[in-house]
């Protein structure tokens, strides 16, 4: 072989050698682009961000809760008897609301005051539950302000719920889909996800707010 051949042969060699050392290493840049992108998207996703443009004032007035989903051992118990509950929410003069529940029970139509406090975000609140003892974490997920919300309730204990509420006692079907399919996409189990059973048209009774 002539030292020209040889030093050819050599080029085209290192050129194949360079080419596979650099197209691993652009895969290997992929790969790990690949993966990051993956865990911004879960670290997103763990992290529900409250209705863009929040409005508060739109928001209040009177809902009911139609669809509940709750990873709680004691809910279970009671999901197949639990009736529509009707909610009606009060701004505050600092941004905080007022919340009162009615809940139809065998021993009649029961009410609780609650206060939703204001955080730096609009749509997320958080309040002091006083059956559980903890701090709980409200969030504003989904809203038309004038037929569905969709929300979001953490606490430290480990627990999640999701409702969803509408200004009247049926929604649409497709929103109901989609208060499953959040739900689910929460981690909560199929038989935690209930639909309540409607409670008639009366409306609640007249309780002051604080």
């Amino acid at each position: 072989m002539t030292v020209s051949c040889f030093i050819k042969q050599q080029q085209r060699v290192q050129g194949i050698v360079w080419r596979e050392t650099s197209d691993a290493a652009e895969m290997k840049v992929v790969v790990l682009l690949t993966v990051l992108g993956a865990l911004c998207v879960l670290t997103e996703g763990a992290h529900i961000l409250p209705q863009k443009d929040f409005d508060l004032q739109r928001f209040a007035g009177k809902w009911h809760r139609v669809g509940l989903a709750y990873n709680s051992d004691w809910f279970r118990q009671y999901r197949d008897s639990l009736k529509i509950s009707v909610g009606v929410l009060v701004p505050t003069e600092t941004g905080s609301v007022n919340v009162t529940m009615w809940q139809l029970k065998s021993s009649g139509c029961h009410s609780v005051t609650f206060l939703y406090e204001k955080t730096d975000t609009p749509g997320h609140f958080k309040y002091f539950s006083t059956r559980s003892n903890v701090l709980k974490d409200i969030t504003i997920v989904d809203t038309n302000y004038d037929e569905y919300a969709l929300v979001l309730k953490n606490n430290p204990t480990g627990n999640t719920q999701v409702a969803m509420y509408g200004r009247k006692q049926k929604l649409r079907a497709e929103l109901m889909e989609k208060f499953k399919a959040f739900s689910l996409a929460q981690g909560l189990p199929e038989d935690s996800i209930v639909i309540p059973l409607a409670t008639g048209k009366r409306s609640p009774p007249q309780i002051s707010l604080y």
